[in-house]
């Protein structure tokens, strides 16, 4: 009976659920060599492949297809018998505020991670910008808040996010156009000011050709070959291209990400998703 390294099953869902190498190894918190090393050491164990490379996405193979249904469960199972046994009978009900950007990439395996420790405790998110979330998380209205430092939010220092431009990958170079096409946030947005702040330095002309609250309107843009956009490396798909000096284009500063929390939240189910995130996100 070969054995199932539960580690590295849980990196073979990373690298499914991202379609990346990279990608998946950032949500593991490992390096893109050693994630790749133990892929192909799984591979080599089994005896057949279980991705397909291609030159800028994996995609599972019909034996992956397989394996992963069997490594979601066992990585499932493992949550729950630790939930059983860790701190059971913690009850009660989190809120949590979260910018677009951060809650389709940041939060999704923390909060399941957490979910899966705590069953007994309810969760709630607020998707809002991070300038919207800063009156809630004063009064109260939400527990928690993940979002980039603006003014009028402050909390405990997380990380620094890279931010990148995005854009389709097609013959029409964009990134070439004077002015060039950008979709970005509403104004308010850190994201939005820091992008237009090196442009303006570069002396790179511009035009917003589209301004949305929400990262799948800037999504759809970009998808549609209609703009580059300023995003958080984290928020961007991996279908995406990721440009930068190369393409002529300036350097954006980096998001600074904290953890605001209400006077209200002092209290365990709180404190443990606070501890979560924290942890998750500064590693």
């Amino acid at each position: 009976m070969k054995s199932l390294d539960l580690d590295v099953l849980a990196m073979m869902v990373a690298v499914a659920d991202t379609g990346n190498i990279s990608r998946a190894a950032e949500v593991v918190h490992r390096s893109q060599s050693a994630v790749s090393m133990q892929i192909k050491t799984l591979e080599t164990a089994i005896g057949k492949p279980l991705f397909v490379r291609k030159p800028r996405s994996v995609t599972p193979t019909q034996d992956g297809e397989v394996l992963l249904t069997f490594a979601r469960r066992m990585l499932a199972l493992r949550e729950e018998a630790w939930a059983a046994v860790v701190r059971p009978d913690v009850t009660g009900r989190v809120s949590i505020g979260v910018p677009d950007d951060y809650a389709s990439s940041l939060l999704p395996a923390i909060l399941k991670k957490f979910s899966a420790t705590y069953p007994k405790v309810e969760i709630q998110v607020v998707g809002l910008p991070s300038v919207a979330l800063a009156p809630m998380v004063k009064d109260g209205s939400v527990d928690l808040v993940c979002a980039t430092r603006v003014k009028g939010l402050s909390g405990e220092f997380v990380r620094f996010e890279p931010m990148v431009w995005a854009a389709a990958p097609s013959e029409r170079e964009l990134w070439k156009e004077k002015p060039l096409p950008i979709a970005v946030f509403l104004p308010g947005s850190v994201a939005r000011e820091n992008a237009i702040r090196s442009l303006e330095r570069a002396r790179i002309p511009y035009r917003t050709s589209y301004e949305s609250p929400s990262l799948m309107g800037l999504l759809s843009m970009v998808e549609a070959g209609l703009a580059v956009a300023p995003l958080a490396r984290c928020a961007v798909p991996a279908h995406l291209s990721l440009l930068g000096q190369a393409q002529g284009l300036p350097e954006i500063a980096p998001l600074e990400v904290i953890l605001a929390r209400s006077s209200t939240s002092k209290r365990p189910p709180c404190d443990f998703l606070a501890e979560k995130i924290m942890a998750e996100l500064r590693r």
